[in-house]
Order: structure tokens, then sequence, then C-alpha cells
């Protein structure tokens, strides 16, 4: 029997005792954390990163949450000389000016797009 903070107590100020038994679930992790390799990272990161891939349906479908996959997305993101992994293009931002769309990938300095969006103005 539980006790909530609603129910009233015995009045026969008797105390019950109770035993709480703790086991691991088949499969999970034997840590306090789930440790996941470079390699699963990198290749969550390269499904991830996938033209109209929904990232949250694709780390369900890996059984790891999805703040977790935007987390290492971002991380790889952000790594300088970052190496797209093959077969993959280069993540590129979208600027559109107007009627004009540029794309610039992560190698372009911040001097070259100044001069590039001030050529389109």
């Amino acid at each position: 029997m539980s006790t909530t903070g609603s129910t009233p107590m015995p009045a026969t100020g008797s105390l019950q005792l109770v035993e709480a038994v703790t086991e691991r679930f088949d499969g999970a992790p034997v840590g306090e954390r789930r440790r996941w390799s470079d390699e699963f990272k990198a290749q969550a990161v390269a499904a991830a990163l996938e033209p109209g891939v929904n990232v949250s349906a694709l780390a369900r479908r890996l059984g790891i949450s999805a703040p977790l996959l935007f987390g290492w997305r971002k991380a790889f993101l952000k790594k300088p000389n970052v190496v797209t992994p093959a077969g993959l293009p280069a993540p590129l931002v979208e600027i559109v000016v107007g009627e004009v769309t540029i794309r610039v990938g992560p190698d372009l300095s911040e001097a070259t797009l100044r001069r590039i969006l001030r050529a389109v103005r």
C-alpha cells in the first residue's frame, strides 16, 4: 500500500514497512550514463545532415533522444575545418535578398560575404 500526502495515516499509530526492490531493465545501460562511440555519433550526424531528413524521427529510430542528436549535429557543424562525410554536400546557408538567393558554405569569409551582399543590394 502506498501512502500519498492526502491519505490519512491509520488511527492505530502503527507503521508499515515498505520494501523497495530496484532491478535493472533488460538492455538498460550498466553505468550511470550511456556512452556512444564516436563511430555511432558520426554515422548518426551524417544521416541527420542528409537533405530532407526529419532529425527527430531519425533519433527515435536510433533509440536516442532528439535533443541529443541535435546537439551532436550542432557540435559537428561548429567544428573548424569540418570534413563532410563522403557523399554529402557541405552544409550551406541560404540568404534571400529581394529576389536573389545566395547560398554560402562554411568556408566563406565574412569580408567576402559582405562584398557579395553589397553587390546584390
